[in-house]
């Protein structure tokens, strides 16, 4: 629990400075290197600004760029491994997620998501926030974007 509440001073900490100092170019760094790279998306897979990662809203294609089939609980499966995937590519893991905002093609499916978010995360959650849109990138049923906060 002792790393969990320090975790969290040091997010609040983070935030505050970057609020108060405002947020330099030279803080910012961007990163393109992950599976879809090159594929002329107009967006990167994440960006650090100080110790906090932000990553691009991940939906449920595989490696050849192709959405799985199998509905939503496919879908999320994928969505949590892409996370997963990318956050390693920084050097974390799901674990330093402190937030999460899930789009959803259709807020019916929420519990069917949950299901496999809470294979993927432990109590404590994520902070987290979820919504019905109208409709997603490549037909999805889900995207899941995240911050995750890097560790002293």
């Amino acid at each position: 629990m002792i790393r969990k509440i320090v975790s969290i001073r040091t997010l609040l900490t983070a935030l505050l400075v970057v609020s108060v100092s405002g947020i330099h170019a030279a803080e910012i760094e961007r990163f393109d290197d992950g599976p879809f790279a090159g594929m002329g998306y107009p967006f990167s897979e994440s960006a650090r600004v100080g110790n906090l990662l932000f990553l691009a809203g991940q939906v449920g294609e595989d490696e050849d760029g192709k959405l799985v089939p199998g509905g939503i609980r496919a879908e999320a499966e994928q969505v949590m491994l892409n996370i997963e995937a990318a956050l390693g590519r920084r050097g974390l893991a799901m674990e330093h997620v402190v937030k999460c905002t899930v789009f959803l093609a259709d807020i019916a499916e929420w519990g069917a998501f949950n299901e496999i978010y809470t294979k993927h995360f432990s109590h404590p959650y994520p902070a987290r926030s979820a919504l019905g849109a109208s409709g997603l990138a490549v037909n999805a049923r889900v995207e899941v974007e995240c911050i995750a906060g890097y560790p002293d």
